[in-house]
């Protein structure tokens, strides 16, 4: 019996998922340097996530996965967050991929999971590839960067625009399901922050995609894909814009506790070697930990309200209204800004120490700032967006 099949047979709940996340911690700050020393999470680590069964929170039951609500994954990767920010944006990029796939055509789904149903899926969704209708599919071609643990996973959604045609004259925005046999990894990742991610480059050359691994994104924006299970199971009538945002956002508030915790642990004792003043008692410390805390508390609340209502549309078999999935889209978008500018108070608050590269906090401080860089992380683009809607304003977004 493997691992994955061990796991299955527990008796599976969100609250063991979730402490099995929060007891990986420790084991996660433990190899933090070591994935950002090799730029790519451990093995040893993807395996450990495995074994618990942090990927399948999202997964179809029909492989093996658990259908669980998003605050229960946005959770677990809160968690893993506390532990190595690089580990739990791969996670939270690749975990929800198990759901968009679920999306697509069940052939799709059994060309992936038919043999392994452990078998991950990584992503690059810019839409730089080059697309040749050819018959029952496509000719691929193209090179795409930042796609995040691809290292760890055997096929890969990319995106790229279908011609337009006589019938179709719109830009026809599509994921591109591929399998490893069809694309190289090339190795990139040179960067600041969030190294351990490996958001290498993925290559393909002349690759054939038959149509049914294909997902539109007008499908996945209306509601209409061709799933079997996006159109019975709630979990997978979510937008599509709604749920993949959040899985780039929603590391940076669990990044932020890590940054928190590790703050309270030098600040809590430290002594000022010039005046042997009180890290303690410096009122300037004491509300930057507060403030700090109370955005990640703020933050989460907003986060779970938010896929409360979008369940609670769902389960009712209606699609969550326009403005509102305006607003959401903001919102998720304004987090990695909003935690940024309150653990570089911490970094400021820490002393001459804090500016040594073995300090935890400077890696914290460096991830969000990465993670901050994602197009999906843009506040103006998209608070510009909501405010020209509330204003009147035709909305300009087409990924909500």
């Amino acid at each position: 019996m493997t691992a994955h099949e061990s796991t299955l047979e527990q008796e599976i709940t969100a609250d063991v998922l979730i402490q099995r996340a929060q007891d990986m911690i420790p084991f996660l700050e433990e190899r933090a340097a070591q994935a950002q020393a090799e730029r790519k999470v451990p093995e040893e680590t993807v395996a450990k996530m495995q074994e618990a069964g942090l990927f399948r929170v999202l997964q179809p039951k029909r492989w093996g996965g658990y259908e669980m609500d998003p605050q229960v994954f946005f959770e677990i990767q809160m968690a893993l967050a506390e532990g190595c920010m690089s580990t739990a944006w791969i996670y939270g990029v690749i975990a929800v991929h198990n759901w968009q796939i679920a999306l697509f055509d069940l052939k799709a789904q059994e060309d992936v999971w038919k043999d392994d149903t452990s078998v991950l899926i990584a992503s690059s969704y810019m839409p730089v590839g080059k697309v040749e209708p050819v018959e029952g599919g496509f000719k691929f071609s193209g090179r795409w960067a930042f796609s995040s643990g691809c290292d760890h996973c055997d096929w890969v959604f990319l995106g790229g625009v279908v011609p337009p045609t006589a019938d179709n004259p719109n830009p026809d925005f599509r994921t591109f399901l591929v399998p490893k046999s069809d694309y190289k990894v090339m190795d990139t990742w040179h960067t600041f922050g969030l190294q351990g991610t490996g958001s290498n480059d993925i290559v393909v050359e002349d690759a054939f995609v038959p149509e049914y691994r294909t997902h539109r994104s007008v499908d996945g924006f209306q509601g209409t894909n061709p799933g079997i299970d996006a159109k019975t199971v709630p979990l997978y009538q979510i937008p599509f814009g709604q749920l993949f945002p959040r899985a780039v956002s929603g590391s940076t508030i669990g990044a932020t506790q890590g940054a928190i915790n590790a703050y309270l642990k030098v600040a809590s004792k430290r002594v000022g070697t010039n005046d042997g003043s009180k890290t303690a008692e410096d009122p300037q410390a004491q509300m930057a930990v507060a403030r700090a805390q109370s955005l990640v508390d703020q933050l989460k609340m907003k986060l779970f309200a938010n896929f409360d209502q979008l369940m609670s549309d769902a389960r009712k078999g209606q699609a969550t209204d326009m403005n509102t999935r305006i607003q959401y889209r903001y919102e998720s978008a304004a987090v990695p800004e909003a935690c940024l500018n309150e653990v570089l108070e911490l970094q400021k608050m820490c002393g001459g120490r804090a500016i040594f590269t073995d300090s935890p906090l400077q890696r914290f401080v460096l991830d969000i700032l990465a993670g901050r860089a994602h197009v999906a992380n843009n506040p103006y683009k998209f608070g510009r967006n909501y405010g020209g809607v509330q204003l009147g304003m035709e909305s300009n977004d087409i990924f909500l």
